[in-house]
């Protein structure tokens, strides 16, 4: 049988761990952090990565490194944007809402274009034509 001490303790541990991955999902998902109007960014691409919780490009803008969250690697790749189609150093499009903390050099992409071509990884989010 298990003293009251140590099921206390553990309900207590499990509480934490259910509002730590909480908060961590939260951190990284939504628009919440975003400004409302559209935004574009043009640079060179300085990092790609394609993974979880989402694909991000760092973007080199007149010597000003920007993260640009992608969608989740599944939504990104589906889009055709995957590492095949841009490498370091490629001219780069991003199209959509930066941090509302203007001191961060952070937004969060709609659609991107590399190449002359756009890959939509939010399409429902697009600006209207």
């Amino acid at each position: 049988m298990q003293s009251p001490f140590n099921q206390m303790r553990r309900i207590a541990l499990a509480a934490a761990l259910t509002l730590a991955a909480g908060t961590a999902a939260y951190a990284h998902h939504g628009w919440s952090w975003t400004q409302d109007g559209f935004f574009e960014l043009k640079g060179k691409i300085a990092a790609i990565y394609i993974g979880n919780p989402h694909a991000t490009l760092d973007v080199d803008a007149q010597g000003e490194v920007w993260r640009v969250e992608l969608a989740p690697p599944s939504r990104t790749i589906a889009a055709g944007f995957t590492e095949e189609v841009a490498k370091i150093g490629d001219q780069v499009t991003a199209i959509g809402h930066r941090s509302r903390d203007e001191t961060e050099k952070r937004m969060k992409a709609v659609r991107i274009s590399v190449g002359g071509k756009s890959y939509d990884v939010y399409p429902d989010r697009l600006p209207p034509a």
